[in-house]
């Protein structure tokens, strides 16, 4: 499934202002981390799977780079589980 151009740059946004990564308590909009247009890329082209599984597997898609990218994990393991339902409801409108 694709998204018109404009639908992603509304998903992109809403990404942006509601989901974050939390690393020791401390919450890190993933719009002021650079990743919100990278996971609304990979969601966009898992909305046919439908919103939950599209959510899951897009967070495990997008690798973050830590300490200067000499490590990369999977977003899914930097945001609460809070955030997965989130993200999922999100995606529900498109999916």
């Amino acid at each position: 499934m694709t998204l018109a151009a404009s639908d992603l740059e509304e998903l992109t946004t809403a990404i942006a202002d509601r989901l974050y990564v939390q690393i020791a308590g401390w919450h890190l909009y993933l719009g002021d981390a650079g990743l919100a247009g990278t996971l609304a890329i990979e969601c966009a082209g898992r909305l046919d799977q439908g919103a939950s599984v599209c959510a899951r597997q897009s967070l495990e898609a997008v690798q973050v780079p830590i300490g200067g990218g000499a490590t990369r994990l999977p977003l899914a393991r930097l945001v609460p589980a809070g955030q997965l339902r989130d993200l999922e409801e999100l995606l529900a409108p498109y999916a």
